[in-house]
């Protein structure tokens, strides 16, 4: 039996048999010349291969149609097409007759070129293609050349997933229902993945650095997703211990569900509102169950993040509409693509030194007009179907948001133009998550109808510590003294100005931090769905007037170590453990 600690990312304790699943990159394409009496040989092993390939999108094809949306089996049915492409295989058999070389290099050479030329075009239609010619090939390729793939998505048995690095995409892809715990080299607490995870009710553990090396295929784990522990292949009394942690863990939770209905009010009567963070549609139907008042943060990227597919204004339009069907009258507050970053858009690679300060977020929008409008159409089109507000994320100055605004009221011309009725009315908030602007605040509320903080981003800029980094993760404490000094800057910028500061941030779902929150003025926290109850709970036993005091103490600390200890004394005497 070994134990390992990592990062806690996901609450939750899975007790269950390792996947270890190591993505393999492109494979190595052989390159050699042929003779001219191979040719026959070479074009004969590309038509079997051909047939292979279509046999097996054709099955996804069919699967996708009864189980997926029509969006998801359109893509497989773009494959198809491709490989019946007679103009695409006559050009390849021209390239194999002039330059004499194995099939599987022609194939290659051709279609990287390809996707090369239609990933780097403005048209996001051509970016689509490039996706879809870089997906056929490689399938093709590995037919060719004998090589089996699994997909996480044909997940058959309940595993604990044990990987290096795991891409946003790959969480949304994979059989969820099958993915009992989720253990991780790589990633942080604030990492897309972790979020994810939450988002998924996946117990997680990241940032172990090399726990691919120490795990085999069927080894038996333990992951608790609330302390970072990893017990790899535990002895009984650690497996009798850990489900009857389970049994509590359940119990606490259908508890802390009976706060459901009761408002988030402290002990002298003020009130905020407790929001959910959601990333795909289908977790609007759940918000309900944990009592959120709307959603305060819809991470709309996540629609353009399927391999395959750019999510078109339609496919947009009736993802928003869903959502706000779904939930009725409760706000929904979409942000708009915050894509680049740890969030790279399938086929689009960006050579960067430092993405995560580079063209990401609003940026990308502003330098792509037509895939952002096409993104705002969606969103004023969905208004009529609930109360939608729009944020921008990664605002680092007033330029950028009068851009953003601009652009904003090109769709609604385009809408008209187009006779799509929107809603009279929308709210247009800005993401507090860069330095800059929590330091003009004052300026940025002049043009917004909320603020939004986002502590993710906000705390790795302000203590320039990579969140995905685990060496530097250490460094990311949200307990900083220049972080609360940022907070309270925004918050009362934004008072100030008669608007409502709300965080979507990881740091509105820690329940330790809840009362340094409520003391500096927040309004509204928005979190994973399942993180409401405790927060809800810490609010309710709180009084607001001390909660200020606790916040004062925190502001005139000299470190992290002095408010982190400050918070922990506080929370033991307001909320003392019950005695055994």
């Amino acid at each position: 039996m070994k134990t390992f600690s990592g990062i806690p990312s996901s609450s939750g304790i899975a007790i269950g048999k390792a996947f270890l699943y190591l993505e393999e990159d492109f494979p190595e394409i052989p390159r050699y010349t042929i003779r001219k009496n191979q040719l026959e040989a070479e074009w004969t092993r590309l038509l079997q291969a051909n047939g292979e390939a279509a046999a097996e999108i054709q099955a996804l094809y069919e699967q996708a149609s009864r189980e997926m949306s029509k969006e998801q089996a359109d893509i497989f049915e773009a494959h198809l097409l491709m490989l019946e492409d007679t103009d695409f295989q006559e050009q390849i058999k021209e390239r194999l007759r002039a330059n004499l070389q194995n099939i599987e290099w022609i194939v290659w050479e051709m279609s990287h070129e390809l996707a090369l030329k239609l990933a780097a075009s403005p048209d996001p239609v051509f970016r689509e293609r490039a996706i879809d010619i870089s997906d056929v090939s490689r399938r093709l390729i590995d037919k060719l050349l004998s090589i089996t793939r699994f997909s996480l998505a044909d997940l058959n048995q309940d595993v604990i997933l044990v990987v290096h690095d795991l891409l946003p995409s790959n969480v949304l892809n994979m059989n969820k229902a099958h993915v009992k715990g989720l253990v991780m080299d790589m990633g942080s607490r604030t990492s897309h993945t972790a979020i994810l995870a939450r988002a998924f009710n996946i117990p997680a553990v990241l940032g172990l650095s090399d726990i691919t090396k120490e795990i085999k295929d069927g080894d038996k784990l333990v992951v608790n997703g609330a302390t970072g522990d990893v017990i790899v292949n535990p002895d009984r009394l650690a497996v009798i211990q850990n489900e009857g942690a389970i049994n509590r863990f359940r119990k606490m939770n259908a508890e802390l569900l009976d706060l459901r209905d009761l408002p988030a009010e402290t002990l002298d009567g003020h009130r905020v509102s407790l929001k959910a963070n959601i990333e795909v549609p289908e977790e609007a139907e759940q918000i309900s169950r944990y009592g959120a008042e709307g959603i305060g943060l819809y991470r709309s990227e996540f629609l353009f993040l399927t391999a395959g597919k750019t999510a078109d204004e339609e496919e947009q339009y009736r993802a928003y509409s869903h959502v706000l069907k779904t939930v009725g009258d409760l706000p929904v507050t979409i942000r708009t693509m915050d894509v680049g970053g740890d969030k790279l858009l399938p086929g689009l690679r960006i050579d960067e030194k430092n993405p995560l300060l580079g063209w990401r977020a609003i940026r990308f929008s502003l330098a792509h007009p037509e895939l952002f409008k096409t993104q705002l159409r969606a969103i004023l089109r969905a208004s009529m179907d609930g109360n939608v507000r729009i944020m921008f994320p990664m605002i680092s100055g007033i330029e950028e948001l009068e851009q953003a605004l601009f652009m904003l009221e090109e769709a609604r011309d385009e809408c008209r133009k187009r006779g799509h009725a929107f809603a009279g009315h929308i709210e247009v908030g800005t993401m507090i998550e860069i330095p800059s602007a929590a330091m003009t605040a004052d300026v940025l509320a002049e043009q917004s109808d909320f603020f939004s903080i986002g502590t993710n981003d906000l705390i790795q800029y302000t203590l320039a510590a990579d969140r995905g980094n685990e060496r530097v993760n250490y460094l990311a404490q949200p307990a900083h003294p220049a972080v609360l000094r940022f907070l309270r800057m925004t918050i009362d910028a934004a008072h100030q100005r008669g608007i409502q500061a709300a965080m979507c941030g990881e740091l509105a779902g820690d329940p330790s931090l809840t009362p340094l929150l409520l003391g500096l003025g927040l309004d509204e926290f928005s979190m994973t769905a399942s993180s409401i109850p405790q927060v809800k709970k810490i609010i309710r036993g709180a009084s607001l007037e001390k909660c200020r005091a606790l916040a004062g103490k925190a502001l005139s600390s000299r470190s992290y170590h002095q408010v982190n200890s400050l918070v922990e004394t506080w929370m033991a005497e307001t909320f003392p453990p019950p005695r055994v």
